[in-house]
């Protein structure tokens, strides 16, 4: 049997064919937010990726402003 393989993104091959966020930027994700917002650990792990990332990119511009303004 030949065996396919599929090139992804980035030069990063998966031999299940599925690329995962990694782990390790996730709990950066998590820390940060929770650091800045005081949340729960499982309040912002229940967020979807995309939204995560959202609050992440919006926190750093509130830290980018107010640092300017020193």
């Amino acid at each position: 049997m030949r065996r396919v393989r599929f090139d992804i993104r980035e030069g990063v091959w998966s031999p299940g064919g599925i690329v995962s966020y990694p782990l390790e930027n996730i709990l950066k994700e998590v820390a940060f937010i929770a650091y800045h917002f005081h949340w729960g650990r499982e309040a912002i792990m229940g967020m979807p990726h995309k939204e995560r990332h959202a609050w992440v990119k919006e926190i750093s511009g509130i830290n980018e402003r107010i640092n300017d303004n020193r």
